[in-house]
């Protein structure tokens, strides 16, 4: 039985009216998350309605329409499972409108078919609206394989919302509804916004399987969408050329993805590692100190679309192929690696005022969080050592003590009698996992109050405190022969620096040379030169390459009148002498150079005057 056409109006103007009041609180930015949640159950109780009935092709442009600003609504909430089976009914309710069987329950089919049943009709650009919203919860699920499937009709998708033949198809409902149904979303907008997400996501997909979409990300480039989305297919295009090993390219596109938006930040951060790659020092840090003042920006760094717009982009950019390659690392990950890179290279000052910056943010009480939110910063007294080494070499020893204090005072009581560890040789040796973690926490402990100890020895050093100093290094080295290695079938022994070991080991060993370096240095400043020669030569044993211990270790044996041996010393430390840092070693396991320098050119003469003998 037909219904009569008042009932079609009402439903149509509740619709219109729905519309028109979403799009009002859209435009007076009031379309929040209550804003949309309430949008989709209005227009969900009116389709209900609408449904309530048989089918019939009277009623069919009506439904489609409401079928689809339902849709868009339950998108929007990322209400994809809900959106995908109204879609789906929306599809079979026009299939028994037509009267066409598809013979099976496969989505393809259906949406083939149910295009297939409307080809001639007013219907067909409505069920292109509902393939519309399907296939952008196709790429929310990253399904590229089914839009793949659907590309002819993707084709046709495009050629028919992107041209007059919309319009053609609204005219023609016009004619047989007066009051034609309005839509929330108008599905050529929605198909631009596909278009190029799609183009994104496939991009950053291919990108991720080895396989380069450098064209097509071009040609991406040209469509029209939110200066944002234009900004990321430039950023991709830049990561293509990165992967085919052309750096100078690559930052040109990334350059423009910048200029393009400003706030894509991640096109900044691409750039940083570009110059990374290079080595180019100077420009690393000068992307690292406009990246961290841009994440400290209030902005937003989503992609921007129409106010009217209910859709976001970034519910279409979710895959984790593009979620890698847009990742940027938190403003205080940033503020430590710049603090890091300018000591690194020598720009002390720069560095200090980072560090203590970067202290400052983390315990600020807007901040207080951060540091156990980001697992890319170190841990705080890994920091507070950092920022102490810097301080140190500022010639600030005043605060590096103070910053050390600090280190002790929350990690010496956590520091067990003993620290034994396994071979890593030795795979016969198995110890549970929870005794091996405290192990673990055990020695990483000591050598953050080693380090501070040592970072003392140095201020007092550079204060020409002699015996302070000489009191502090040795507070390292009791810590550091507290770790002992565990040979299976052998007694407990120190390792020693010629095995393959962690990063930690190799700290233990660094620790060890240095303050051995430090206290032998300053026990030839107070002429108990025996004292020195010991622990100079226990110093260089521990870190053969270190350049202070081998250049005062020939200067005490001089002292001693042993100069044929003070000169091969010199000799021999001059040899493999590399002032540069070690890579991926903490800095203050580095020579700061803060104690008492010998001159070369002095020593060099020396060795004159020993030959003209």
């Amino acid at each position: 039985m037909i219904q009569p056409p008042s009932l079609l109006d009402r439903w149509t103007q509740e619709n219109n009216d729905l519309v028109s009041k979403c799009k009002q609180d859209a435009l007076n930015r009031d379309h929040n998350l209550f804003g949309q949640r309430r949008c989709s159950s209005d227009f969900h109780k009116l389709l209900r309605k609408i449904q309530g009935i048989p089918p019939h092709l009277d009623h069919a442009q009506l439904e489609l329409s409401v079928v689809y600003n339902t849709c868009v609504f339950f998108t929007a909430r990322s209400q994809f499972e809900e959106a995908e089976l109204l879609l789906t009914q929306g599809a079979q309710r026009v299939l028994q409108i037509t009267g066409v069987d598809p013979g099976s329950s496969d989505p393809s089919v259906l949406w083939r078919a149910a295009l297939k049943s409307v080809a001639t009709t007013a219907l067909h650009c409505h069920v292109l609206s509902l393939l519309c919203l399907q296939w952008g919860i196709w790429l929310t699920k990253s399904c590229l394989n089914s839009i793949k499937e659907f590309r002819e009709e993707m084709s046709s998708l495009l050629e028919r919302q992107g041209g007059a033949a919309w319009d053609d198809c609204r005219s023609e409902s016009k004619e047989k509804i007066p009051n034609i149904p309005s839509l929330v979303l108008d599905p050529r907008r929605l198909v631009e916004l596909l278009k190029i997400c799609t183009a994104i996501v496939q991009g950053a997909e291919r990108l991720n399987e080895g396989w380069s979409t450098l064209s097509a990300l071009q040609a991406a480039s040209a469509l029209p969408a939110p200066r944002g989305l234009i900004a990321y297919t430039h950023l991709l295009s830049g990561s293509c050329l990165t992967h085919m090993n052309r750096p100078q390219m690559a930052l040109l596109c990334y350059r423009k993805a910048l200029e393009t938006d400003s706030r894509c930040v991640c096109a900044l951060y691409q750039s940083m590692l570009i110059y990374r790659q290079l080595e180019n020092s100077h420009a690393e840090i000068q992307a690292l100190r406009l990246l961290h003042s841009t994440l400290l920006l209030p902005s937003t760094t989503e992609p921007a679309v129409a106010p009217s717009h209910p859709l976001s982009p970034s519910l279409f950019l979710c895959s984790q192929s593009l979620s890698r390659l847009i990742s940027v690392p938190s403003a205080l990950s940033v503020l430590h690696s710049l603090a890091l890179k300018c000591v690194i290279h020598g720009r002390i000052s720069e560095g200090v005022e980072y560090y203590l910056d970067l202290l400052a943010a983390i315990h600020s009480e807007d901040q207080h969080q951060a540091h156990a939110t980001v697992s890319t910063l170190p841990k705080l007294p890994k920091l507070y050592l950092e920022a102490g080494a810097a301080l140190l070499t500022a010639r600030r020893p005043a605060d590096c003590m103070a910053l050390c204090d600090e280190v002790i005072s929350t990690t010496l009581d956590l520091v067990p009698e003993k620290v034994l560890l396994e071979d890593p040789e030795d795979g016969c040796v198995a110890r549970s996992r929870g005794v091996k973690e405290e192990a673990e926490s055990g020695l990483e402990w000591l050598l953050w109050a080693a380090a501070a100890y040592l970072l003392q020895g140095h201020c007092y050093s550079q204060l020409k405190d002699w015996q302070q100093a000489v009191t502090f290094y040795t507070r390292c080295v009791n810590l550091l022969v507290k770790v002992h290695y565990k040979n299976r079938g052998f007694p407990p022994q120190v390792p020693s620096p010629d095995k393959e070991q962690g990063i930690d080991l190799c700290v233990l060993q660094r620790l060890k040379g240095l303050s051995l370096a430090g206290r032998g240095i300053s026990f030839a400043q107070i002429d108990r030169l025996r004292e020195a020669l010991r622990d100079l030569q226990l110093s260089l044993q521990a870190l053969p390459e270190g350049v202070s211990a081998g250049q005062w270790c020939g200067e005490v044996l001089w002292r001693l009148n042993r100069k044929q041996e003070a000169a091969a010393c010199w000799e021999n430390t001059w040899s493999h002498s590399n002032t540069s840092l070690a890579e991926g070693l903490p800095v203050y396991t580095q020579e700061l150079q803060s104690g008492p320098m010998l001159d070369s050119t002095e020593l060099h003469r020396k060795l004159q005057e020993l030959g003209s003998i």
